[in-house]
């Protein structure tokens, strides 16, 4: 993995959450087309991480606008609670 550039990616993440949690906590009201735009921002980043974590540095950066598309597309390869087969996939 590229250790880097998954904490280059995870960092902008969550400087993005922090931000946006800022905002929020400070505002009586929340404005919901920003809080869409930090929330794809944050996604944009979180998986570009893990989408890519196994691209080498040259790739990077030589990347496409095919890899940037596919890089920060929501995962396919994490359950998240989803259900194979019958039985439930868990983390621990």
């Amino acid at each position: 993995m590229n250790k880097a550039w998954i904490l280059f990616h995870l960092r902008e993440a969550h400087e993005e959450l922090s931000r946006t949690i800022a905002r929020i906590d400070a505002a009586r009201n929340v404005d919901e087309i920003e809080f869409e735009v930090a929330l794809g921002h944050m996604y944009n980043h979180l998986n570009t991480a893990w989408n890519s974590r196994g691209v080498n540095k040259k790739r990077i950066a030589a990347q496409t606008d095919q890899d940037f598309y596919k890089w920060r597309a929501y995962p396919t390869d994490i359950p998240m609670g989803r259900c194979v087969g019958r039985r439930a996939i868990r983390r621990t």
